[in-house]
């Protein structure tokens, strides 16, 4: 029973970290235009994602254009496209192998079996978790360097945009539910709670107790 709760608990934050993902990477606020200095009377507003930069007129009009090129991105954009994407791919992969071997499913008869695979959903997680912090923490210290870099020019300097936040709050989802995976499946908790079923009692053609039964 612990070790379904630990199952029902881990995977329900893994979904809830994925689905941030895809919203993380598809949402252009992953670097924001600060506003200091002189910058703070602007007719518009600047956002820079992994998939197109956008411009918000003061009067609400948005314009978003596509990258047109990888290669033309930076180094960290580059990085992130290519982690998120991978990321989110394997929290489906991981929620396929995670349903198959969960305990309210029956696709795997064998308990050892779906132990394992329960187990490999876990892991399989966290690698998501980890795939999502590496860049969200890359491109956030480069836009905390940049800003505090007196060259760069103040129409220039970028802040930290929601999509950032939203990374980090799923790859904390992600690694927390991939590690309650992995906890559901050790021996100490699915044994700390055994389940005993009664023996059965056969009963004979004319309606008696077998006789084996009796003492």
């Amino acid at each position: 029973m612990f070790a379904g709760c630990l199952e029902s608990l881990g995977m329900t934050l893994c979904v809830a970290g994925s689905l941030l993902v895809m919203i993380a990477c598809g949402l252009p606020t992953w670097k924001v235009n600060a506003f200091i200095e002189g910058n703070i009377v602007v007719a518009q507003t600047i956002w820079d994602g992994l998939w197109m930069s956008c411009v918000v007129q003061s009067t609400g009009h948005m314009q978003c254009k596509i990258h047109d090129s990888v290669l033309a991105l930076a180094q960290d954009l580059q990085t992130a496209r290519a982690l998120t994407v991978i990321s989110a791919v394997l929290g489906v992969v991981g929620l396929t192998v995670t349903v198959a071997g969960a305990q309210c499913t029956n696709c795997i008869k064998d308990d050892a079996v779906k132990r394992r695979v329960v187990y490999a959903g876990g892991i399989i997680y966290i690698f998501c978790g980890l795939f999502v912090l590496v860049p969200i923490c890359w491109i956030a210290n480069n836009i905390i360097v940049g800003f505090h870099d007196p060259m760069v020019p103040p129409a220039q300097k970028r802040e930290i945009g929601a999509s950032i936040y939203i990374g980090w709050a799923a790859a904390a989802l992600l690694l927390s539910g991939g590690t309650l995976l992995c906890c559901s499946c050790s021996q100490g908790v699915r044994g700390s709670f055994p389940l005993k079923l009664a023996p059965t009692k056969t009963i004979t053609v004319n309606g008696e107790f077998d006789k084996k039964h009796y003492v």
